[in-house]
């Protein structure tokens, strides 16, 4: 690293005002994992379960685009950023994952469940956003690195206010940081690029594993509102 069905599925409110869809006038069949909403008139806001993390982290990295990240600031208030860039760290065969070397202070939420936070301090200034995936034990995880109107890990975690308090929780109501469901992304709509600031990493630096999708597809990249409780 740097120097998201199922039947059960909940909202974090009583009631959820999110939607989105592409520009394009038709919409277009789920994108892999059915936790990914894409159907015309269908209302999105569904918080993602353990389930969508617990798989390959490239995997999930590709279907959170056109998620949505949500953030509550107080009782009733939420941010809602929909997720254009992310950034996969595949294990400890990754040279360029945290957890290549074992755990440690600093990346044991990395080896932690699918589906919780794992924050770190880049640099010194800057908060990185990622959450856990795949088999308990085994580091992995993907980097939110661009969301609503905010492009760039950093900008990002400070956008929504993200710190190393949300380190190890679960991405859940309770504690204030969760990710939902969204509109899906075709394939043909993502770019996969190397990751960023990973040069050290050998042959892991040149590989694919960074996928963006060009803000602008999406009518709505950001929500703020109330919801009653």
């Amino acid at each position: 690293m740097p120097r998201t069905t199922n039947s059960k599925q909940t909202t974090c409110s009583k009631r959820s005002t999110a939607s989105n869809r592409p520009k394009s006038a038709k919409m277009r069949k789920p994108l892999g994992s059915p936790a990914v909403t894409q159907a015309r008139g269908v209302s999105v806001g569904q918080l993602l379960p353990s389930a969508f993390f617990a798989r390959r982290a490239d995997s999930v990295a590709r279907e959170l685009l056109g998620c949505w990240l949500v953030v509550r600031h107080g009782k009733g208030q939420f941010e809602r950023h929909v997720i254009v860039e992310t950034e996969a760290y595949l294990g400890p065969q990754d040279l360029a994952c945290h957890g290549r070397t074992g755990p440690t202070a600093r990346n044991r939420a990395m080896f932690g469940p699918a589906g919780h936070w794992y924050v770190y301090l880049c640099y010194g200034m800057h908060w990185m956003l990622n959450i856990v995936t795949g088999q308990e034990g085994v580091p992995a995880a993907v980097l939110i690195r661009g969301a609503g109107t905010a492009i760039g890990p950093g900008r990002l975690t400070k956008a929504v206010g993200v710190d190393r308090r949300y380190d190890g929780q679960p991405a859940a109501c309770a504690t204030g940081l969760w990710l939902e469901t969204g509109v899906g992304v075709p394939r043909r709509r993502i770019e996969r690029t190397p990751r960023i600031g990973v040069d050290y990493a050998g042959e892991w630096a040149a590989k694919p594993l960074r996928y963006v999708v060009e803000p602008t597809y999406f009518a709505v990249r950001y929500v703020k509102n109330s919801v009653s409780s």
